[in-house]
């Protein structure tokens, strides 16, 4: 099964899960806690029947553990080993709903989020990320990057049922893909389209805008979204015409300009906002960029300010 898609069909029902694994440590046997929960509470007719479920999990005890669980409710299933695997196989069928690990090699869990909602074809399938973290900052990351919710590790069957119900509820209707026009900021909505380097585009795009005062090192970036620096700015290149740095400087002068005309931030905070250490490198970038510094355009704008 593994580097393959998995639909598996289920042929038969054993009474419990123990009867299943007759040689489970206790750590295995605290992990399918709730398995025969669920089975000792069934489930109405149809409400997860021929669910697509995408499983992105590296460890195999793990992947079977969900696997063996969403059949025996008579789900679809699909699985993958890491994001970039996931990202590929969440383009191709679809999935209603997206089971993932946070730690993974090569793409994480983090990375694979990012990607899969800055492209048009899977930005509306909801993901539960799944983890043994219990930090309030590390569960904000997974949020922040897209997912809907997180179930903890060891899994507890009934809460993994109950959430993809949840979700399954609220889950969007995929709103339709907008006509090809230009962007405001130059970029090419043909070249930024579904393909990779559109994706990749649009999620390191997100990160850089959320966090202009931060110049993050351009390996790290790459990192974020289980891609390399070579392979991003080749992206942005394609999509926008620029290196990454040369993108981010141009973001910071636009943001820059908006926060002179429309705020009354004074120019050293506005210096700060958009990642300049001190207010004359900030001038002069900026002179560069539109020919006046920030002092002459805020006068042309208010002559009283």
């Amino acid at each position: 099964m593994q580097g393959t898609f998995a639909t598996r069909k289920n042929i038969h029902k054993p009474a419990t899960v123990s009867s299943r694994v007759t040689n489970a440590s206790p750590r295995q046997h605290e992990r399918m806690r709730g398995m025969n929960d669920a089975a000792s509470h069934p489930l109405l007719p149809g409400q997860l029947a021929g669910l697509r479920v995408l499983v992105v999990e590296d460890r195999p005890e793990d992947r079977m553990l969900l696997v063996d669980f969403l059949t025996s409710q008579d789900c679809r299933v699909y699985v993958a080993e890491e994001g970039n695997d996931a990202y590929r196989k969440a383009q191709l069928v679809q999935p209603d709903i997206i089971l993932m690990d946070v730690n993974m090699p090569v793409c994480d869990g983090l990375a694979a989020c990012r990607l899969l909602k800055a492209d048009q074809a899977t930005r509306a399938i909801p993901i539960i990320f799944l983890t043994a973290a219990a930090l309030p900052t590390e569960r904000v990351a997974g949020l922040s990057a897209g997912a809907v919710d997180y179930v903890a590790k060891p899994f507890d069957f009934e809460e993994v049922r109950l959430r993809l119900l949840i979700h399954l509820r609220v889950a969007p209707v995929p709103a339709p893909a907008p006509a090809v026009a230009a962007s405001d900021d130059g970029t090419s909505a043909v070249a930024a389209g579904s393909s990779l380097d559109g994706v990749l585009f649009r999620a390191a795009r997100k990160l850089l805008r959320e966090r202009l005062d931060h110049t993050p090192e351009l390996v790290a970036l790459a990192q974020a979204l289980g891609t390399n620096a070579r392979r991003l700015n080749q992206a942005f290149r394609r999509c926008a015409g620029t290196t990454v740095f040369e993108f981010l400087r141009e973001e910071r002068m636009r943001e820059a300009r908006r926060l002179l005309c429309e705020t009354g931030l004074d120019i050293q905070a506005i210096s700060q906002a958009v990642g300049f250490g001190n207010r004359g490198n900030f001038s002069t970038a900026f002179r560069e960029r539109f020919g006046m510094a920030p002092t002459a355009l805020r006068q042309e704008r208010d002559p009283h300010a």
